[in-house]
């Protein structure tokens, strides 16, 4: 897949662990090249970028690049990097389902579902390089929606990085769901190295808050943190209820 110019580099924060590429693994790369528009990665280039803490350990935060495919109207599946170079890591999966689909699940799948409406709203999630109407579409269209998330290896941030090898066992990620829940320094660090404005880009959203529906898991993380703010259009089903 070509690189789009205007968007840009954002590196991995880790070093994996390991020597360099001989011989035989160039050849092989080579090879899978020619193969790649009728492998099971092809189409893989709806680009997303946001941060993702751990269900059970909410300040093990992490940015997150997505690269996802659109299945149909209502999933889409992703492959989760850490950085939008080609020496970017590996270090998760994500599947995006619409709101219909996430209401056929049963009660106890759902804890394993983060809510998306904060994330759209605030200006956290962004698909760098579409044009702005384009953006604006793919946004409205994640409203609403819901992500399951496993990473397996958490290769920390930029100026901390964290493991050199995918260690212990895939961990449950979530979505943060208030102003001020994502570290300050991991926010900075993006909105500098991406050139983004996100107060901007919230700004912008708001026109999305009349198709906000309360949303499961809202407040699922939100104990872990003190002093943050709600915003408009973000609610919790839960607390709505009787």
């Amino acid at each position: 897949m070509a690189v789009n110019p205007l968007i840009p580099d954002r590196p991995s924060p880790t070093q994996p662990a390991g020597e360099g590429k001989g011989f035989e693994l160039a050849i092989l790369e080579t090879g899978a090249t020619a193969l790649q528009s009728s492998t099971p990665l092809h189409g893989f280039d709806v680009y997303v970028v946001g941060f993702h803490p751990a269900k059970s350990d909410p300040h093990m935060q992490m940015e997150a690049h997505h690269y996802c495919r659109v299945v149909n109207d209502d999933l889409l599946q992703c492959t989760i990097f850490d950085g939008n170079t080609r020496d970017a890591n590996l270090i998760g999966v994500e599947y995006i389902v619409s709101e219909k689909l996430f209401d056929t699940l049963p009660e106890e799948e759902r804890g394993f579902w983060h809510p998306h409406n904060f994330e759209v709203l605030s200006g956290q999630l962004i698909a760098p390089g579409l044009p702005d109407a384009a953006e604006a579409r793919f946004m409205q269209h994640l409203m609403n929606s819901y992500g399951k998330t496993w990473h397996t290896w958490h290769t920390g941030t930029q100026g901390n990085p964290g493991d050199e090898l995918p260690l212990g066992e895939a961990k449950l990620m979530w979505s943060f769901n208030r102003i001020g829940e994502c570290d300050p320094a991991l926010h900075e660090s993006r909105e500098e190295a991406m050139k983004l404005d996100t107060a901007k880009t919230r700004s912008n959203r708001q026109q999305l808050v009349n198709f906000a529906h309360p949303q499961h898991g809202v407040d699922a993380i939100a104990d872990a943190f003190t002093g943050t703010e709600s915003i408009t259009g973000v609610v919790d089903a839960d607390s709505e209820k009787p």
